[in-house]
């Protein structure tokens, strides 16, 4: 196997998004144009739940999906369709925005008031641009000790697209 080079490297940068979330911004399409169709990469993470308790309030998004992994804590997610439920560490959400969709997205600690993942945005081609939105499909499992394969809990429990690790 060729070994490859890296042809550039940046570091990440801290940020405020949502209500006045503290994150840190791996890359994002205005800094980055080489990395299509992934569009942002945020790292959230903190035991101060001053630093995300103000969550994403609602909000819209269209033409992409997130990508949230979560690592501590909890994340809320309700959308302007009725969905409500609730993402814990090792779990996956897949929210495909599609043609458009309004949501929010509210973090909670752990006991120890941690809070932390990863979010990445990618860029739907043009002919998923408007597409339904999508939040029940079925992806791997990344946290070892969860079920590969698992079908997504429904509304209630965890979001639909999200695999729980218990």
């Amino acid at each position: 196997m060729k070994a490859r080079t890296i042809a550039s490297s940046w570091k990440s940068k801290p940020t405020m998004e949502g209500a006045g979330v503290l994150l840190k911004r791996a890359f994002s399409h205005d800094g980055v144009k080489d990395l299509d169709p992934f569009l942002l990469l945020d790292h959230f993470g903190s035991d101060r739940p001053e630093d995300y308790r103000a969550g994403f309030p609602f909000h819209p998004h269209r033409g992409m999906e997130t990508i949230t992994y979560l690592l501590e804590g909890e994340v809320e997610h309700q959308d302007s369709l009725g969905h409500v439920g609730v993402i814990g560490p090792g779990d996956v959400q897949w929210m495909r925005a599609g043609s458009g969709i309004i949501h929010q997205e509210m973090p909670k600690g752990d006991a120890r008031n941690r809070n932390s993942g990863f979010q990445l945005w990618a860029n739907l081609p043009a002919t998923l641009k408007m597409s339904d939105w999508d939040l029940g499909r079925e992806i791997a499992a990344i946290s070892p000790s969860a079920p590969v394969g698992r079908s997504p809990r429904r509304p209630g429990g965890v979001s639909p697209g999200a695999l729980a690790s218990g």
